[in-house]
C-alpha cells in the first residue's frame, strides 16, 4: 500500500479540511460536536441539515459512487478524506445510515430500479434514514432476529418490535432485518427490506440515553406492507448483506477524525494549564500518556484507510473493519479518561458551565463513548469476528 496521497486527493483533501473549518464556524452555541445534537436540538438539527446541503452541493455526499447516481466517479479514498475532515471539525452533515451503509450497499446487492430510486434522494441530501435490526433479545446476536416477515402477494406483512434505534424519531427511511423464514437456521431465514417509516402499523418511542438525551429509540411494527420490490437480495439471504453492511459502517475514519480532534484540544489546554506553578505537560506522567495516545490515533488512521483501501479493491474487509472499530471506540474511551483524570474535579462540569474545561467537550465525549463500543457490534462481538475470521481460531 502507498500511504501518500496524489496530487488531486491532496488538493480535494484541503479543500475538504478548509470547508468544514468554515462550516464549524457556524456553529450554534450549545453544539457539542456528538451526534446527540443533532436529534435534540432545534438548532442542532437545522444546523445539521444545513451542513448536510452544503456538502451535497459539492456532491461530497456521493463522491464515490458511480455518475448514474449522482456520484463523482472517485475512488473510496476520496469518501474516507471526506469523513477525515469531518470528524476533525467536530460535523455531522451526513446520514451515515443512508451515505455509509444504504449507498455502497445498495450498489453491491441493490437492483438497478432501487438504485435510481433510493440513491439519488441521498446525494441531494433529501432523505434521512434509519437502521431496524437490533431487537430486544437479538442485539449482539443479530441471526437471533424475531421480527417477522409474511410474503403476501406483492407486499411483506412485518410485525416485530426493534429496539436501540439511532434516529428512527426523524428519519425517513429505513433498513429492515426480518425473519422470513421461521424454519431456517437462524443464518438462513433473514431477509432484508428498505420501509417508510411513515408506513401505516410504524410506531416509535424515544429512548434516553446516558447522557439524558433522545437519540435512541424503540420502534414497534404492527402488520406494516412493504412492497416486494424493496426486498434487497434474495429472500432468506440477508444475512450475508448484513455482515457486509456491517462491514462499511465499522470503518472508523470518521471516529478518527473526532479522536485526533480531542487529542489536539487536549494537548493545547495542557500547555496552558497550571500544575504546582509549571504547565501541565512538563509532569512526565502526562507528558508520556498524550505520547502515547498519539501513537495510538495514528494507529487508527492507518487501520481505517487499510479498510478503505481493501473496500477500493472490490473486497471485503470483514477482520480488518472489526479491528478498526474495536481499536477506534476505545481509543476515544481512553483519551476522555485520560483527559478527565488530567483536569481533575472540573472535568465534571457540563458544557453549560461556564468554567467547563475545554467547553465541557470531554465531559460529553466520556459519557457519549460508553455507547460506542456497543452500537454496531460490541468490542466482544468484534473479538470474535477477528478470532475465529481473521485468525481462523475455533469457536468455543
Amino acid at each position: 500500500m502507498d500511504f501518500g496521497f496524489t496530487p488531486d486527493q491532496e488538493k480535494i483533501r484541503q479543500e475538504m479540511f478548509q470547508v468544514c473549518k468554515e462550516l464549524e464556524k457556524k456553529r450554534p452555541p450549545s453544539w457539542t460536536g456528538t451526534i446527540d445534537d443533532m436529534f435534540n436540538l432545534d438548532e442542532g438539527w437545522e444546523y445539521h441539515r444545513y451542513c448536510n446541503r452544503e456538502f451535497a452541493k459539492r456532491r461530497w455526499l456521493s463522491i464515490d459512487w458511480p455518475t448514474e447516481y449522482e456520484g463523482m466517479g472517485r475512488t473510496k479514498i476520496y469518501q474516507v478524506m471526506f469523513a477525515e475532515a469531518r470528524g476533525y471539525h467536530k460535523l455531522q452533515g451526513v446520514d451515515i445510515f443512508a451515505t455509509g451503509i444504504l449507498a455502497p450497499t445498495l450498489l453491491e446487492f441493490g437492483t438497478e430500479a432501487q438504485r435510481k430510486q433510493f440513491l439519488p434522494p441521498v446525494a441531494r441530501a433529501e432523505t434521512p434514514w434509519c437502521q431496524l435490526w437490533s431487537e430486544p433479545e437479538a442485539g449482539s446476536d443479530l441471526a437471533n432476529v424475531q421480527t417477522k416477515g409474511v410474503r403476501q402477494g406483492d407486499h411483506y406483512v412485518i410485525n416485530g418490535q426493534k429496539i436501540w434505534t439511532s434516529s428512527a424519531h426523524i428519519a425517513d427511511w429505513c433498513w429492515l432485518a426480518a425473519r422470513t423464514d421461521p424454519n431456517a437456521p437462524p443464518h438462513k431465514g433473514i431477509s432484508v427490506f428498505l420501509m417508510n417509516m411513515k408506513s401505516p402499523g410504524v410506531r416509535v418511542r424515544v429512548i434516553k440515553n446516558m447522557p439524558n438525551l433522545d437519540y435512541f429509540n424503540e420502534v414497534f411494527l404492527d402488520e406494516v406492507r412493504i412492497p416486494a420490490r424493496n426486498r434487497v437480495g434474495e429472500e432468506n439471504q440477508g444475512w450475508y448483506i448484513v455482515a457486509v453492511a456491517l462491514d462499511f459502517e465499522r470503518g472508523g475514519l470518521t471516529h478518527y477524525g473526532e479522536a485526533k480532534r480531542a487529542l489536539d484540544k487536549l494537548c493545547a489546554f495542557v500547555k496552558e494549564a497550571g500544575h504546582n506553578g509549571r504547565g501541565v505537560s512538563v509532569t512526565p506522567v502526562t507528558r508520556n500518556r498524550l505520547g502515547e495516545i498519539a501513537l495510538e490515533v495514528e494507529v487508527q488512521r492507518l487501520l481505517a484507510y487499510r479498510v478503505a483501501w481493501l473496500q477500493g479493491k472490490g473486497l471485503v474487509p470483514n477482520y480488518q473493519a472489526s479491528v478498526s472499530k474495536i481499536f477506534v471506540t476505545e481509543l476515544k474511551q481512553r483519551i476522555a479518561r485520560t483527559g478527565l483524570e488530567i483536569m481533575g474535579q472540573y472535568s465534571q462540569l457540563e458544557f453549560e458551565e461556564r468554567m467547563a474545561p475545554m467547553g465541557g467537550m470531554l465531559e460529553r465525549m466520556y459519557l457519549a463513548t460508553i455507547g460506542d463500543t456497543i452500537m454496531a457490534g460490541t468490542s466482544e462481538v468484534q473479538r470474535n469476528i477477528i478470532a475465529t475470521r481473521g485468525l481462523g481460531l475455533p469457536r468455543a
